[in-house]
């Protein structure tokens, strides 16, 4: 079965000081290589970057929040670059360069295959899975739900 759909997902961050500061200074040395681990990883198929080639320039939540917005497969393919690749260990040491956000600070939604989502539309997903939670149109990893068409055929 082809997939008619592929999974966005947007994610903020509030870091501990300037991205030029010292405290920053190893997540901004690693980025570059974190960024291509995510393009070589099976399932990636897009991510939102400036001409920098990375987006910690778009500040759309403030200039103390950064961003980073992507398109996978799937579930499965997103969640294996973030938990099981060389991308789990700056997860695991996310405390050291970020501020804890109590908010959800993670959105999964699904779009069209071939849609690239603005970081507008990413923003109003992230604002929308704060107020409403977990739904078909912005969820978690804990909470994902199916792509339409999938969801449609169950139903």
């Amino acid at each position: 079965m082809t997939m008619a759909h592929e999974l966005a997902q947007l994610n903020v961050a509030a870091p501990r000081g300037p991205l030029d500061s010292g405290v920053m200074a190893e997540f901004m040395a690693n980025l570059e290589r974190i960024n291509a681990l995510a393009e070589a990883s099976p399932g990636f198929v897009w991510r939102l970057q400036t001409d920098d080639g990375n987006a910690t320039a778009l500040r759309p939540m403030g200039d103390d929040v950064i961003v980073n917005m992507s398109v996978w497969r799937d579930v499965a393919a997103l969640s294996d670059y973030v938990h099981k690749s060389g991308h789990v260990e700056y997860l695991k040491r996310r405390r050291e360069w970020f501020e804890r956000i109590a908010e959800a600070y993670v959105v999964l939604w699904w779009v069209p295959k071939g849609h690239r989502p603005t970081v507008e539309e990413g923003v109003a997903r992230l604002l929308m899975l704060r107020e409403r939670g977990p739904g078909p149109e912005a969820f978690t990893f804990r909470n994902a739900f199916a792509p339409p068409a999938l969801a449609a055929e169950r139903a």
